[in-house]
């Protein structure tokens, strides 16, 4: 898959985080307090974190929007299959990512 589509570097490297199942990679991109909405619904990070790294990841990008930190694109999941997907960034004051959107 062409991750050259991601224009912004800590998207670009989280994303990368993501396919390869890194979790330990994955949180250096986020703060320690880093919040999830999951379908417009407040979901535990920590616990998307656990569930996600190593089962699941883009089969495509397909648009990235919104300066780099909106992406959307084909997902697989293993408990969930194949579906449609955006992951919208949103940056913190340290420069980390302090919330996370995600939603088909």
């Amino acid at each position: 898959m062409d991750l050259r589509k991601l224009t912004n570097p800590n998207v670009r490297g989280a994303i990368e985080a993501l396919q390869a199942g890194d979790k330990t990679e994955w949180l250096a991109f986020f703060t320690a307090d880093a919040e999830l909405t999951d379908d417009g619904s407040p979901r535990s990070f920590a616990g998307f974190s656990d569930d996600a790294l190593g089962h699941e990841r883009f089969t495509s990008i397909d648009r990235v929007d919104n300066n780099g930190l909106d992406v959307y694109g084909s997902f697989h999941s293993d408990r969930w299959g194949d579906f449609e997907t955006y992951f919208k960034f949103h940056l913190g004051s340290d420069g980390k990512f302090a919330r996370l959107d995600i939603g088909q």
